[in-house]
């Protein structure tokens, strides 16, 4: 059984239909990539996958249960979704990771935080760093731990290397191998990066609202 499954997903807005009967499935531990044109419905289908948006008819299906049926805080946890622009809060990094804990109401482990930290070539120097000095690499950096600080079961990432820097765009894909690797973690990936295309062994094209298999290296 797939982890992440689509059927006959569409979604409409405004009498206008951006996604049409898109059949999907990607098993655990995967790393998907999917690209197209600009406007061609891919923001809108991995935000179908993150239950942030409702389909308008078809159904998304984790671990075989109808998405619409599950609670949809416990499913976020599970299903992270991280976006392009980073969205830092407060006034350090510490702050950041924090936040995690919190909303679980969980005692702050520092020492997990660090060695997160490290994952993406930061370190327990930047932990008490203020955001405003952090560059835009490194804001996407902590943005994408703050989504894994309690590790999700799939991470879909929304052309979050867009602009970063080569060694930014190296750390970002050593956190995506290294939880994939160590905690078996799901990756959806959206991207325009031809080089993260052409080392991608699961790619699909989005075009237009339809969704095609381009290559299936397994």
């Amino acid at each position: 059984m797939p982890q992440l499954e689509t059927k006959k997903l569409c979604y409409d807005i405004d009498q206008r239909q951006i996604l049409k009967d898109i059949d999907f499935a990607i098993e655990k531990a995967d790393i998907v990539t999917i690209t197209g044109p600009s406007g061609s419905g891919k923001s809108t289908f991995v935000k179908l996958l993150a239950s942030l948006l409702t389909p308008t008819s078809g159904a998304v299906y984790f671990e075989g249960k109808n998405v619409k049926d599950l609670n949809a805080v416990s499913y976020r946890r599970k299903v992270s979704y991280a976006v392009q622009q980073p969205t830092l809060f407060g006034d350090t990094v510490r702050e950041n990771l924090e936040f995690p804990y919190q909303i679980r109401k969980k005692p702050f482990d520092e020492q997990h935080a660090i060695k997160a930290l490290q994952t993406v070539d930061l370190g327990a120097a930047d932990l008490d760093r203020q955001v405003t000095s952090l560059s835009g690499g490194e804001k996407q950096r902590v943005a994408l731990l703050r989504n894994v600080m309690f590790v999700p079961d799939v991470l879909i990432l929304d052309e979050v290397t867009t602009g970063l820097d080569p060694a930014s765009k190296e750390s970002v894909h050593k956190m995506i191998d290294y939880f994939n690797a160590k905690h078996d973690v799901t990756v959806i990936m959206i991207t325009h990066d031809e080089e993260e295309i052409r080392l991608s062994k699961h790619l699909y094209n989005i075009t237009a609202g339809q969704m095609t298999e381009v290559r299936d290296d397994a």
